[in-house]
């Protein structure tokens, strides 16, 4: 896929009315530092479109990039970060409760899970969540770069069962470092932008 054009075009609060897109969307979903922004950028070339921090916690909106004017990459708040407030938290459920309930044009949800460490609650959480409402679920593992080639089928195996996953749940090993698992990322999206 060749970016010619990604542009941020909507932010979405806790208030916001979500936006009535008429081209397909792509929604990314994980734990805070799981890594969402560098793989958005790792997919789009560009090296801050999504704003990467150090702080976990920093995306607290429904961010919409529309790419090439083709389709949307949406990014949805990190959750499972100790320090906000539990009832912040709520509203955050609520907000994506709410985006995987009303969107008519997402496609499909990216659930980042890092490939260290066993599935949180808030993973499994998530992962029952996508699917009660219609959707399968594409499990990106990311971080893969700071394992060992050898370790990464028994790793896989764990994030799999960690999370209840079935048969048919795709589980991709990725890299914003080395870029596994960038191509095959964007052969599903390219099918499903269709």
């Amino acid at each position: 896929m060749i970016i010619k054009k990604a542009e941020l075009e909507t932010v979405c609060g806790i208030t916001s009315k979500l936006p009535q897109n008429t081209h397909p969307e792509f929604a990314f979903a994980g734990k805070s530092n799981v890594g969402k922004s560098s793989l958005i950028n790792a997919l789009m070339n560009r090296k801050s479109l999504a704003r990467t921090s150090a702080q976990p916690g920093k995306t607290q909106t429904i961010n919409f990039y529309h790419i090439n004017d083709a389709f949307y990459f949406v990014d949805l708040p990190g959750y499972g970060y100790a320090r906000v407030p539990v009832e912040e938290k709520a509203k955050w459920g609520k907000m994506i409760e709410q985006y995987l309930g009303k969107s008519d044009m997402l496609k499909c949800v990216f659930l980042l899970i890092d490939i260290r460490h066993e599935p949180s609650a808030n993973d499994r959480q998530m992962f029952a969540w996508i699917r009660s409402n219609g959707y399968v679920p594409v499990v990106i593992a990311t971080k893969s770069d700071k394992l060992n080639r050898s370790q990464l089928p028994k790793q896989i195996k764990m994030v799999r069962e960690g999370l209840g996953a079935e048969k048919e749940n795709l589980v991709i090993p990725f890299s914003s470092v080395t870029k596994q698992g960038r191509e095959e990322i964007w052969e599903m999206i390219e099918q499903m932008a269709e």
